[in-house]
């Protein structure tokens, strides 16, 4: 199987390091906006570098990775199914929810086979909780706890395109939410705070977020998010039943002091950040991608899958701007 990559940044590199392990990933053609870039990649894995994102489609290959800047998400996804080929991309499929409704209309129009990067879905402490609670262990669930903590914020440019914290982060903690429970999200109230560094006024964002969330069962869900939590990254889920209650993300490496006399030690070797944190799960969702090309497995987060994470998203970023409830039916859908 001929796979090509498109993008050779921090998180391309990560997944073309991947697929070059995966034993029926035969060859591997990575391109990049800087074919400098994807050339000293392709040296270091021993894969093929073209000098163009073209060459992707024109020099044959079996299936397409996107993992470029946010901006060319949607065009290639396009791109890619138009020519038959499966493709895996990373979230977001664009950078509003109006494209993004576009481009799975495209995708379902001619039959496409599009696997979003929602990589959670692989993490063994998530699919345990899924487990616990679709198997009733817990009991009727009343109280879920999200919170995704970067160590750092990142930089104005990226803020600058990135679809703000909501879209960006906590999407993610959403589309657990929803995998996790079994429930959709009916209605969420969502605030947040732009009071840490200036590139986050600057670009309209906001470094500091909450929002309860309603799900159609009953359940209440409140999730935090913040780029500035200088202990680490620190990625946790917490589900409270009414026969029991387990956390997913919680370790020696949790970024968190308990201030009891005998509570557990602090962390001495806190997760610096996402791409460590979940280095398991990102290779075994590319390993999914690979079965589903090869016909050998399912789809395990589609198109439309990652469209309920983003709609949630887009409602509280509503919600914080007009200081007010909103409720799911308000956004477009497919």
């Amino acid at each position: 199987m001929r796979i090509g990559l498109i993008g050779t940044g921090r998180i391309g590199s990560f997944h073309a390091a991947a697929l070059a392990r995966q034993a029926n990933a035969s060859s591997l053609l990575l391109a990049d906006a800087d074919p400098s870039r994807a050339a000293r990649l392709a040296d270091r894995l021993g894969a093929t570098a073209a000098p163009t994102v073209e060459q992707i489609f024109t020099w044959g290959v079996d299936a397409v990775v996107v993992s470029c800047a946010t901006e060319g998400h949607a065009d290639l996804v396009v791109r890619a199914v138009r020519a038959g080929l499966p493709v895996f991309c990373e979230k977001p499929i664009a950078p509003d929810l109006n494209r993004t409704l576009s481009v799975l209309r495209e995708v379902a129009a001619v039959g496409g086979v599009l696997q979003l990067g929602f990589m959670r879905r692989f993490d063994e402490g998530y699919t345990t909780a899924r487990e616990l609670v679709r198997s009733g262990a817990l009991g009727r669930l009343h109280t879920v706890r999200t919170t995704t903590a970067d160590p750092s914020p990142p930089s104005a440019a990226y803020l600058a395109t990135s679809g703000g914290l909501y879209r960006d982060c906590l999407v993610h903690d959403f589309d657990m939410v929803r995998w996790v429970t079994g429930h959709e999200v009916s209605e969420v109230y969502a605030t947040g705070s732009d009071a840490g560094p200036a590139q986050f006024r600057e670009t309209g964002d906001i470094d500091t977020a909450a929002a309860v969330l309603t799900l159609d069962d009953g359940t209440l869900v409140s999730s935090t998010g913040t780029r500035c939590n200088g202990a680490g990254y620190d990625v946790r889920m917490e589900l409270a039943g009414e026969l029991d209650q387990v956390s997913t993300g919680l370790d020696d490496r949790t970024p968190i002091a308990s201030t009891e006399p005998h509570g557990p030690p602090p962390a001495t070797k806190p997760w610096p950040g996402f791409l460590e944190r979940f280095a398991p799960a990102y290779e075994a969702e590319l390993a999914a991608f690979v079965r589903l090309v090869r016909g050998e497995g399912p789809n395990p987060c589609d198109g439309v899958e990652a469209l309920a994470a983003l709609r949630v998203a887009e409602a509280c970023e509503r919600s914080r701007r007009e200081r007010r409830r909103v409720g799911l039916e308000e956004l477009p859908e497919l």
